[in-house]
Protein backbone atom coordinates (compact mmCIF):
# COMPACT_ATOMS: atom_id res chain seq x y z
CA UNK A 1 0.00 0.00 0.00
CA UNK A 2 0.92 3.57 -0.77
CA UNK A 3 1.21 5.74 2.57
CA UNK A 4 1.18 9.00 2.31
CA UNK A 5 3.52 10.92 5.53
CA UNK A 6 3.11 14.25 6.09
CA UNK A 7 6.55 15.79 5.14
CA UNK A 8 7.03 19.41 5.24
CA UNK A 9 5.05 21.18 3.53
CA UNK A 10 3.42 18.58 1.12
CA UNK A 11 3.58 14.73 1.82
CA UNK A 12 5.95 11.78 1.67
CA UNK A 13 4.43 8.44 -0.60
CA UNK A 14 6.03 5.62 1.15
CA UNK A 15 5.21 1.72 -0.65
CA UNK A 16 4.67 -0.44 2.51
CA UNK A 17 3.61 -4.37 2.89
CA UNK A 18 -0.46 -4.15 2.89
CA UNK A 19 -0.52 -7.51 4.46
CA UNK A 20 1.23 -6.25 7.81
CA UNK A 21 0.96 -2.84 8.10
CA UNK A 22 -1.84 -0.86 10.23
CA UNK A 23 -2.06 2.93 9.61
CA UNK A 24 -2.78 4.87 12.58
CA UNK A 25 -4.05 8.68 11.96
CA UNK A 26 -7.27 10.89 13.56
CA UNK A 27 -10.80 9.92 12.97
CA UNK A 28 -11.39 12.73 10.06
CA UNK A 29 -13.47 15.70 11.32
CA UNK A 30 -14.68 18.09 8.89
CA UNK A 31 -13.93 21.72 8.66
CA UNK A 32 -16.34 24.27 10.08
CA UNK A 33 -18.56 25.72 7.61
CA UNK A 34 -18.04 29.02 8.39
CA UNK A 35 -14.66 29.65 10.46
CA UNK A 36 -14.75 33.39 11.28
CA UNK A 37 -18.67 32.99 12.22
CA UNK A 38 -18.10 30.04 14.75
CA UNK A 39 -14.64 32.07 16.50
CA UNK A 40 -17.54 35.21 16.89
CA UNK A 41 -20.05 33.16 18.22
CA UNK A 42 -17.70 31.14 20.39
CA UNK A 43 -16.46 34.87 21.83
CA UNK A 44 -20.27 35.99 22.22
CA UNK A 45 -20.50 31.96 23.93
CA UNK A 46 -17.64 30.81 25.72
CA UNK A 47 -17.67 28.04 28.24
CA UNK A 48 -18.24 28.68 31.44
CA UNK A 49 -17.80 32.22 31.00
CA UNK A 50 -19.27 35.57 30.20
CA UNK A 51 -19.05 36.84 26.69
CA UNK A 52 -15.48 38.52 26.44
CA UNK A 53 -16.60 41.56 25.04
CA UNK A 54 -18.32 42.03 28.75
CA UNK A 55 -14.71 41.17 30.08
CA UNK A 56 -13.42 44.60 28.87
CA UNK A 57 -13.75 48.05 30.22
CA UNK A 58 -12.53 51.28 28.87
CA UNK A 59 -9.11 51.93 29.37
CA UNK A 60 -8.28 48.25 30.02
CA UNK A 61 -4.94 46.98 28.63
CA UNK A 62 -5.05 43.65 26.94
CA UNK A 63 -2.41 41.09 26.02
CA UNK A 64 -3.58 38.70 23.13
CA UNK A 65 -0.87 35.63 23.52
CA UNK A 66 -0.36 34.03 20.10
CA UNK A 67 1.39 31.01 19.34
CA UNK A 68 5.16 31.21 17.39
CA UNK A 69 6.23 29.60 13.86
CA UNK A 70 6.33 26.19 15.18
CA UNK A 71 2.86 25.90 15.51
CA UNK A 72 0.07 24.77 13.58
CA UNK A 73 -2.52 27.41 14.77
CA UNK A 74 -3.74 29.35 12.10
CA UNK A 75 -2.92 33.06 13.50
CA UNK A 76 -2.81 33.95 10.02
CA UNK A 77 -6.74 33.86 10.25
CA UNK A 78 -7.54 33.94 14.13
CA UNK A 79 -5.67 36.62 15.23
CA UNK A 80 -7.15 39.16 12.31
CA UNK A 81 -10.69 37.83 13.16
CA UNK A 82 -10.33 38.21 17.07
CA UNK A 83 -9.04 41.56 16.57
CA UNK A 84 -11.87 42.69 14.21
CA UNK A 85 -13.86 41.57 17.30
CA UNK A 86 -12.56 43.50 19.22
CA UNK A 87 -12.02 46.78 17.09
CA UNK A 88 -13.56 48.75 19.75
CA UNK A 89 -10.67 48.49 21.37
CA UNK A 90 -8.13 51.00 20.52
CA UNK A 91 -4.93 49.49 19.07
CA UNK A 92 -2.67 50.89 21.54
CA UNK A 93 -4.26 49.12 24.08
CA UNK A 94 -3.69 46.08 22.85
CA UNK A 95 0.27 43.82 22.73
CA UNK A 96 0.25 41.11 20.76
CA UNK A 97 2.86 38.41 22.58
CA UNK A 98 4.54 35.91 21.02
CA UNK A 99 4.59 32.62 22.68
CA UNK A 100 8.10 31.70 22.36
CA UNK A 101 8.85 29.65 25.41
CA UNK A 102 12.69 28.71 24.73
CA UNK A 103 12.39 28.86 21.12
CA UNK A 104 14.19 31.35 19.37
CA UNK A 105 12.59 34.84 18.53
CA UNK A 106 10.46 34.98 15.18
CA UNK A 107 11.75 37.56 12.66
CA UNK A 108 9.58 40.19 11.31
CA UNK A 109 8.99 38.56 8.02
CA UNK A 110 7.97 35.63 9.99
CA UNK A 111 5.33 37.59 11.91
CA UNK A 112 4.06 39.29 8.81
CA UNK A 113 3.07 35.58 7.26
CA UNK A 114 1.83 34.30 10.86
CA UNK A 115 -0.64 37.72 12.02
CA UNK A 116 -1.03 39.35 8.29
CA UNK A 117 1.52 42.22 7.53
CA UNK A 118 -1.74 45.01 8.13
CA UNK A 119 -1.55 43.41 11.81
CA UNK A 120 2.09 43.43 12.38
CA UNK A 121 1.65 47.55 10.85
CA UNK A 122 -1.21 48.27 13.00
CA UNK A 123 -0.44 46.35 16.65
CA UNK A 124 2.44 46.17 19.23
CA UNK A 125 4.09 42.50 18.41
CA UNK A 126 6.62 41.30 20.72
CA UNK A 127 8.51 38.20 21.31
CA UNK A 128 8.89 36.65 24.76
CA UNK A 129 12.21 36.11 25.00
CA UNK A 130 12.69 33.96 28.01
CA UNK A 131 16.44 34.90 28.93
CA UNK A 132 15.72 38.55 28.71
CA UNK A 133 15.26 39.11 32.49
CA UNK A 134 14.24 42.98 32.27
CA UNK A 135 11.09 41.54 30.69
CA UNK A 136 10.49 38.95 33.24
CA UNK A 137 7.99 39.74 36.36
CA UNK A 138 8.08 37.09 39.18
CA UNK A 139 5.38 36.00 41.01
CA UNK A 140 6.84 33.92 43.98
CA UNK A 141 7.48 30.09 43.91
CA UNK A 142 4.59 27.34 42.82
CA UNK A 143 4.25 24.71 45.63
CA UNK A 144 7.20 22.32 44.51
CA UNK A 145 9.50 25.38 45.07
CA UNK A 146 9.56 26.47 40.99
CA UNK A 147 10.16 30.34 41.06
CA UNK A 148 7.42 31.83 38.34
CA UNK A 149 8.78 34.08 36.36
CA UNK A 150 6.30 35.49 33.69
CA UNK A 151 6.59 38.14 30.77
CA UNK A 152 5.89 41.66 31.79
CA UNK A 153 3.37 42.36 29.16
CA UNK A 154 1.65 39.12 30.20
CA UNK A 155 1.24 40.17 33.56
CA UNK A 156 0.74 44.21 33.29
CA UNK A 157 -1.96 43.31 30.87
CA UNK A 158 -5.86 43.92 32.34
CA UNK A 159 -6.96 40.91 30.50
CA UNK A 160 -5.08 38.17 28.67
CA UNK A 161 -6.33 35.95 26.01
CA UNK A 162 -4.71 33.23 25.40
CA UNK A 163 -5.09 31.76 21.58
CA UNK A 164 -3.46 28.57 20.20
CA UNK A 165 -4.57 24.77 18.91
CA UNK A 166 -5.23 21.27 20.89
CA UNK A 167 -3.41 18.72 19.83
CA UNK A 168 -1.81 15.94 22.28
CA UNK A 169 1.47 16.52 23.65
CA UNK A 170 4.42 13.96 24.76
CA UNK A 171 4.73 14.96 28.47
CA UNK A 172 1.98 17.66 29.20
CA UNK A 173 -1.19 15.54 28.10
CA UNK A 174 -2.51 18.22 25.65
CA UNK A 175 -1.03 21.37 24.28
CA UNK A 176 -3.13 24.64 24.30
CA UNK A 177 -4.66 26.04 27.73
CA UNK A 178 -2.76 27.02 30.01
CA UNK A 179 0.53 26.48 28.17
CA UNK A 180 0.15 29.69 26.65
CA UNK A 181 1.24 31.48 29.82
CA UNK A 182 3.78 28.57 31.09
CA UNK A 183 5.48 28.04 29.20
CA UNK A 184 4.54 29.92 26.12
CA UNK A 185 5.68 33.19 27.93
CA UNK A 186 7.42 31.97 30.95
CA UNK A 187 11.27 32.76 32.58
CA UNK A 188 13.88 30.27 31.30
CA UNK A 189 14.13 29.11 35.15
CA UNK A 190 10.63 28.54 35.48
CA UNK A 191 10.77 26.12 32.26
CA UNK A 192 13.54 24.36 33.59
CA UNK A 193 12.44 23.27 36.95
CA UNK A 194 8.74 22.59 34.92
CA UNK A 195 10.86 20.58 32.37
CA UNK A 196 12.85 18.50 35.12
CA UNK A 197 14.52 15.03 34.35
CA UNK A 198 12.03 14.00 37.36
CA UNK A 199 8.66 15.61 35.79
CA UNK A 200 9.46 14.47 32.83
CA UNK A 201 10.04 10.72 33.88
CA UNK A 202 6.76 10.54 35.90
CA UNK A 203 4.56 7.82 34.11
CA UNK A 204 1.57 10.48 33.93
CA UNK A 205 3.62 12.94 32.04
CA UNK A 206 2.31 12.02 28.39
CA UNK A 207 0.26 11.98 26.03
CA UNK A 208 -3.39 12.56 26.90
CA UNK A 209 -2.93 12.64 30.54
CA UNK A 210 -4.00 15.96 32.46
CA UNK A 211 -4.99 14.89 35.71
CA UNK A 212 -1.65 13.52 37.80
CA UNK A 213 0.54 14.56 35.62
CA UNK A 214 2.53 16.87 37.63
CA UNK A 215 4.00 19.06 34.21
CA UNK A 216 0.20 20.11 33.39
CA UNK A 217 -0.59 20.56 37.17
CA UNK A 218 2.39 22.95 37.59
CA UNK A 219 1.48 24.90 33.92
CA UNK A 220 -2.24 25.04 35.45
CA UNK A 221 -1.42 26.64 38.04
CA UNK A 222 1.27 28.53 37.07
CA UNK A 223 -0.89 30.11 34.64
CA UNK A 224 -4.07 30.82 37.20
CA UNK A 225 -1.41 32.89 39.58
CA UNK A 226 -1.15 35.39 36.66
CA UNK A 227 -4.42 36.49 37.24
CA UNK A 228 -7.58 36.74 34.46
CA UNK A 229 -7.42 34.99 31.19
CA UNK A 230 -9.97 33.95 28.43
CA UNK A 231 -9.37 30.97 26.40
CA UNK A 232 -9.26 31.09 22.96
CA UNK A 233 -8.30 27.60 21.14
CA UNK A 234 -8.86 25.80 18.18
CA UNK A 235 -8.64 22.72 16.84
CA UNK A 236 -8.05 21.17 13.66
CA UNK A 237 -7.99 18.52 10.93
CA UNK A 238 -5.51 16.93 8.66
CA UNK A 239 -6.03 20.18 6.27
CA UNK A 240 -5.53 22.75 8.81
CA UNK A 241 -8.83 23.17 8.66
CA UNK A 242 -10.59 24.53 11.92
CA UNK A 243 -13.05 21.75 13.76
CA UNK A 244 -13.45 22.99 16.74
CA UNK A 245 -13.48 26.43 18.61
CA UNK A 246 -13.27 26.27 22.19
CA UNK A 247 -13.75 29.92 24.33
CA UNK A 248 -14.44 30.89 28.02
CA UNK A 249 -12.59 29.68 31.44
CA UNK A 250 -8.90 28.78 30.76
CA UNK A 251 -9.37 25.91 31.95
CA UNK A 252 -12.66 24.37 31.69
CA UNK A 253 -12.84 25.43 27.94
CA UNK A 254 -9.48 24.09 27.51
CA UNK A 255 -10.92 20.45 28.87
CA UNK A 256 -13.25 20.22 26.53
CA UNK A 257 -11.54 21.21 24.06
CA UNK A 258 -8.94 18.36 25.23
CA UNK A 259 -12.31 16.10 25.64
CA UNK A 260 -13.27 16.42 21.74
CA UNK A 261 -9.66 15.95 20.83
CA UNK A 262 -9.24 12.69 22.43
CA UNK A 263 -12.66 11.03 20.76
CA UNK A 264 -10.79 11.51 17.12
CA UNK A 265 -6.84 11.07 18.34
CA UNK A 266 -6.90 8.13 20.53
CA UNK A 267 -6.24 5.29 18.68
CA UNK A 268 -6.21 1.31 20.61
CA UNK A 269 -4.11 -1.24 19.56
CA UNK A 270 -3.83 -4.74 21.26
CA UNK A 271 -0.69 -5.55 20.85
CA UNK A 272 2.95 -2.96 19.99
CA UNK A 273 4.47 -3.79 16.39
CA UNK A 274 8.05 -4.59 15.46
CA UNK A 275 7.94 -1.38 13.26
CA UNK A 276 6.67 1.87 13.69
CA UNK A 277 7.05 4.61 10.96
CA UNK A 278 6.11 8.13 12.27
CA UNK A 279 6.35 11.80 11.44
CA UNK A 280 6.08 15.30 13.03
CA UNK A 281 2.64 15.77 11.14
CA UNK A 282 4.83 18.29 8.62
CA UNK A 283 5.21 21.91 8.47
CA UNK A 284 5.39 24.24 11.02
CA UNK A 285 5.96 21.33 13.55
CA UNK A 286 8.46 19.45 11.74
CA UNK A 287 11.17 22.28 11.20
CA UNK A 288 13.62 21.13 13.37
CA UNK A 289 15.12 17.95 15.44
CA UNK A 290 13.82 19.93 18.09
CA UNK A 291 10.31 19.09 17.49
CA UNK A 292 10.74 15.81 15.92
CA UNK A 293 11.14 14.10 19.60
CA UNK A 294 7.06 14.28 19.26
CA UNK A 295 6.59 12.43 16.96
CA UNK A 296 9.21 9.97 17.85
CA UNK A 297 7.90 9.41 21.30
CA UNK A 298 4.18 9.12 19.84
CA UNK A 299 5.83 5.80 17.82
CA UNK A 300 7.79 4.67 20.83
CA UNK A 301 4.33 3.96 22.44
CA UNK A 302 3.69 1.24 20.72
CA UNK A 303 7.15 0.21 19.12
CA UNK A 304 7.61 -3.49 20.73
CA UNK A 305 11.22 -3.76 22.69
CA UNK A 306 14.14 -3.46 20.68
CA UNK A 307 11.98 -2.86 17.66
CA UNK A 308 13.11 0.04 14.61
CA UNK A 309 11.13 3.48 14.93
CA UNK A 310 11.42 5.23 11.35
CA UNK A 311 10.72 9.07 11.82
CA UNK A 312 10.24 11.08 8.79
CA UNK A 313 10.72 15.00 9.80
CA UNK A 314 12.28 17.62 7.27
CA UNK A 315 13.80 19.31 9.83
CA UNK A 316 14.81 22.71 7.03
CA UNK A 317 16.19 24.40 10.19
CA UNK A 318 18.70 21.52 11.79
CA UNK A 319 18.62 20.35 15.32
CA UNK A 320 18.96 23.30 15.12
CA UNK A 321 22.36 23.84 14.88
CA UNK A 322 24.37 25.12 18.18
CA UNK A 323 21.02 25.44 20.16
CA UNK A 324 21.37 24.00 23.45
CA UNK A 325 19.87 20.30 22.18
CA UNK A 326 22.20 20.26 19.72
CA UNK A 327 25.03 20.97 22.01
CA UNK A 328 23.90 18.28 24.41
CA UNK A 329 23.57 15.28 22.28
CA UNK A 330 27.05 16.08 20.39
CA UNK A 331 28.55 16.06 23.95
CA UNK A 332 27.98 12.73 24.99
CA UNK A 333 28.88 9.01 23.03
CA UNK A 334 25.92 7.37 23.22
CA UNK A 335 21.67 8.12 23.83
CA UNK A 336 22.35 6.61 27.55
CA UNK A 337 24.60 9.14 28.60
CA UNK A 338 22.38 11.65 28.28
CA UNK A 339 20.52 9.54 31.23
CA UNK A 340 23.45 9.36 33.52
CA UNK A 341 24.11 12.91 32.66
CA UNK A 342 20.49 13.73 34.02
CA UNK A 343 20.62 11.78 36.93
CA UNK A 344 24.09 13.71 37.96
CA UNK A 345 23.04 16.17 41.15
CA UNK A 346 23.16 19.84 39.89
CA UNK A 347 23.00 18.90 35.98
CA UNK A 348 20.32 21.50 34.25
CA UNK A 349 20.85 22.39 30.64
CA UNK A 350 17.62 24.28 28.50
CA UNK A 351 16.21 21.51 26.07
CA UNK A 352 17.75 18.63 28.35
CA UNK A 353 13.92 17.56 28.20
CA UNK A 354 14.05 16.49 24.85
CA UNK A 355 17.17 14.71 24.98
CA UNK A 356 16.01 12.38 27.69
CA UNK A 357 12.68 11.64 25.74
CA UNK A 358 14.97 11.09 23.07
CA UNK A 359 17.14 8.90 25.03
CA UNK A 360 14.47 6.85 26.69
CA UNK A 361 12.80 6.42 22.90
CA UNK A 362 16.31 4.29 21.84
CA UNK A 363 16.00 2.04 25.07
CA UNK A 364 12.86 0.57 23.57
CA UNK A 365 14.43 -0.16 20.23
CA UNK A 366 16.52 1.77 17.21
CA UNK A 367 15.81 4.76 15.61
CA UNK A 368 16.01 6.04 12.30
CA UNK A 369 15.51 9.30 10.41
CA UNK A 370 14.40 10.05 7.50
CA UNK A 371 15.07 14.26 6.76
CA UNK A 372 16.76 16.61 4.56
CA UNK A 373 19.72 16.64 6.92
CA UNK A 374 23.67 15.78 6.04
CA UNK A 375 24.26 12.13 7.66
CA UNK A 376 26.93 13.12 9.79
CA UNK A 377 24.22 15.98 11.84
CA UNK A 378 21.63 12.90 11.98
CA UNK A 379 24.86 10.68 13.31
CA UNK A 380 25.67 13.61 16.12
CA UNK A 381 22.44 13.17 17.26
CA UNK A 382 22.58 9.61 17.90
CA UNK A 383 20.69 8.64 14.70
CA UNK A 384 21.00 6.21 11.79
CA UNK A 385 20.18 7.97 8.77
CA UNK A 386 17.44 6.43 6.35
CA UNK A 387 17.54 7.63 2.80
CA UNK A 388 14.75 5.09 1.83
CA UNK A 389 11.70 4.32 4.07
CA UNK A 390 10.32 1.59 2.12
CA UNK A 391 13.50 -0.40 1.89
CA UNK A 392 14.48 0.36 5.71
CA UNK A 393 11.28 -1.17 6.51
CA UNK A 394 11.71 -4.28 4.59
CA UNK A 395 15.01 -5.12 6.07
CA UNK A 396 13.64 -4.06 9.72
CA UNK A 397 10.94 -7.36 8.84
CA UNK A 398 13.31 -9.46 7.20
CA UNK A 399 15.38 -9.30 10.69
CA UNK A 400 12.40 -9.49 12.83
CA UNK A 401 10.65 -12.75 13.78
CA UNK A 402 8.29 -14.17 11.42
CA UNK A 403 4.93 -12.47 11.64
CA UNK A 404 6.22 -9.01 11.91
CA UNK A 405 3.71 -6.07 12.02
CA UNK A 406 3.94 -2.50 11.11
CA UNK A 407 2.13 0.43 12.23
CA UNK A 408 2.47 3.67 10.46
CA UNK A 409 1.08 7.11 11.72
CA UNK A 410 1.27 9.23 8.78
CA UNK A 411 0.17 12.22 10.82
CA UNK A 412 2.51 11.53 13.72
CA UNK A 413 1.78 12.90 17.17
CA UNK A 414 -1.81 14.14 16.30
CA UNK A 415 -2.77 10.24 16.71
CA UNK A 416 -2.35 9.13 20.39
CA UNK A 417 -1.84 4.99 19.87
CA UNK A 418 -1.87 3.06 22.85
CA UNK A 419 -1.54 -0.39 23.85
CA UNK A 420 -4.68 -2.28 25.65
CA UNK A 421 -5.42 -6.09 25.24
CA UNK A 422 -8.44 -7.50 24.64
CA UNK A 423 -10.10 -9.71 27.21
Amino acid sequence: MIVRLAYGEGTLPVDLPDDRTTVIEPRHQPGLPDERQAVWDALDHPIEAPPLRQWIRSGMRLCILFTDITRATPNHRLIPWLLEYLSFVPPEQITLLNQTGTHRPNTRAELERMLTPEVVARYRVVNHECENEADLVYLGDLPNGTPLWINRHAVEADLRIVTGFIEPHFFAGFSGGPKGIMPGVAGLRTIMGNHGARNIGHPNATFGILDGNPIWEEIRDAALRVGPSFLLNVTLNEKREITGVFAGDLIRAHRVGCDFVKSSAMYRCTEPFDVVVTTNSGYPLDLNLYQGVKGMSAGARILKPGGTLILAAECREGVPSGSPLDRLLRRVRRPEEILQLLATPGFEQPEQWQAQIQALVQQRGRVLLYSSLPDDIVRAAHLEPCHDIAAAVREALRQAPAGARVAALPQGPLSIPYIEATN
